[in-house]
C-alpha cells in the first residue's frame, strides 16, 4: 500500500501569539495538501494573520510544529533554510507596508530573484510575472507612490510567485481592492496553482468569497472572555468559481 503523501503544509497544534502569558492562538491545527485551497475565516483578533504569518514562518509560535511538505520548519525569518523560506509564497492585506517604497514595480517584483538566480533569469522572469498580473507599460518603472494599491498589491502577488512557491499564504490579500482587481488576482492565484499544484491557505473575512475560491475553509472562532481561537473545520462544497463577489 502506498503511503498518503505528506500535506503541503501542516501546522500542528500552534500556540502562539506576542505576549507568551497571553497568546492569541492555543493548540490550532491546520493542514493544506498540495493543490488544495483551504480559506481561513474568523473574527477580526482571534488570530488569523497570526496563524498565517507563523504558516510562513514570520513569526515563530510558542508551542507546536510547522511542517512545509512534511519536513519540520527549522529556522523562522531569515534563519529558516533557503529551501523553507522560498517553498512558501506570502502576500499581505497592506501592499504599502509590504513594499519597499524605495523600488520601482519591477525591482520589487525582482527582488526575491536577485539572490537566487542569475541577472538575465532575474529580469525576464520578472517581466514574465508582471505581464501574467496585469502590469506593463510605464508602470513597472513607478515607485509605490506613484500606483493605486490594487496596481502594487498586484506586483506583490507577482513577487509571491517569483519562486515558484509550494504554497501560497494569502492574508486578507484581497480586503483593500475593488471587486474586478479581487477577481483579476483571484484568477492570476488559480492559474499558478492550476500549473503548479502549490497549495494555498487564503485567509480573511468574506465568507462568500472564501466559499466560493476553496475547496474547504476552516473557522476561527474567539471564544467570550477569552483570547483562545479553537479551528473547527467546515466541509463547505465549492460553488462555481464566481470570484468577484466581495
Amino acid at each position: 500500500m502506498t503511503a498518503a503523501p505528506h500535506p503541503a503544509l501542516e501546522l500542528r497544534e500552534i500556540t502562539a501569539g506576542y505576549q507568551r502569558r497571553a497568546p492569541v492562538l492555543r493548540q490550532v491545527s491546520l493542514s493544506v495538501h498540495e493543490g488544495e485551497a483551504v480559506g481561513l475565516l474568523g473574527p477580526s483578533g482571534c488570530g488569523k494573520s497570526t496563524l498565517a504569518k507563523v504558516a510562513a514562518l514570520l513569526h515563530r509560535p510558542y508551542a507546536g510544529t510547522v511542517r512545509i511538505g512534511g519536513e519540520a520548519a527549522r529556522g523562522w525569518r531569515h534563519r529558516a533554510p533557503r529551501a523553507q523560506r522560498t517553498a512558501v509564497g506570502v502576500v499581505f492585506q497592506q501592499p504599502r507596508l509590504a513594499a519597499d517604497p524605495r523600488l520601482t514595480l519591477a525591482a520589487l517584483i525582482a527582488e526575491p530573484l536577485r539572490a537566487t538566480v542569475r541577472a538575465a533569469e532575474a529580469a525576464g522572469r520578472a517581466a514574465e510575472l508582471a505581464e501574467a498580473v496585469g502590469l506593463g507599460g510605464d508602470l513597472l518603472g513607478r515607485r509605490p507612490h506613484e500606483v493605486s494599491d490594487g496596481q502594487l498589491q498586484r506586483a506583490c502577488l507577482a513577487r509571491a510567485l517569483a519562486l515558484r512557491p509550494r504554497v501560497l499564504v494569502c492574508d486578507e490579500m484581497t480586503a483593500m481592492l475593488d471587486a474586478s482587481t479581487t477577481a483579476a488576482l483571484v484568477a492570476v492565484v488559480e492559474d499558478y496553482r492550476r500549473r503548479s499544484g502549490a497549495a494555498l491557505l487564503a485567509v480573511g473575512h468574506d465568507r462568500t468569497l472564501l466559499e466560493r475560491w476553496c475547496d474547504r475553509t476552516v473557522e476561527l472562532d474567539q471564544q467570550s472572555g477569552t483570547r483562545r481561537c479553537t479551528a473547527a473545520l467546515r466541509s463547505a462544497p465549492r460553488a462555481p468559481a464566481d470570484t468577484t463577489a466581495g
